[in-house]
């Protein structure tokens, strides 16, 4: 999975999580900074993966709710397959190389 699909997979899913969460909040918790973020909030609508709905006007603050669409919720169930197969791949490459390297001496 590419750095780009994987971004997208890890908002995808928080978003799902918590739908109500601020840009802030998801920035944080996703270890992104809020340009990243906006870039992936931005391309995922783009893409109509996510809806991006005002539910609150203040003369100070605009709140916005992140909706995974239909097409956003089929896009991060396959996602998450493709991720949990790269897992177990990669999970079955370090089996077997611990299983190679059993006979052999590792010298220091």
């Amino acid at each position: 999975m590419n750095k780009d699909k994987e971004d997208h997979f890890e908002v995808l899913r928080k978003i799902d999580q918590k739908p109500n969460s601020t840009q802030r909040e998801l920035a944080e918790e996703l270890g992104f900074s809020l340009g990243k973020l906006n870039y992936c909030l931005k391309a995922l609508k783009n893409k109509g993966l996510i809806k991006i709905e005002n539910f609150t006007k203040n003369p100070n603050k605009i709140n916005y709710i992140y909706v995974l669409t239909p097409k956003g919720f089929t896009k991060k169930t396959k996602l998450t397959i493709n991720f949990m197969k790269a897992k177990m791949k990669e999970y079955d490459e370090l089996k077997a190389e611990l299983k190679k390297s059993k006979g052999q001496k590792i010298e220091l």
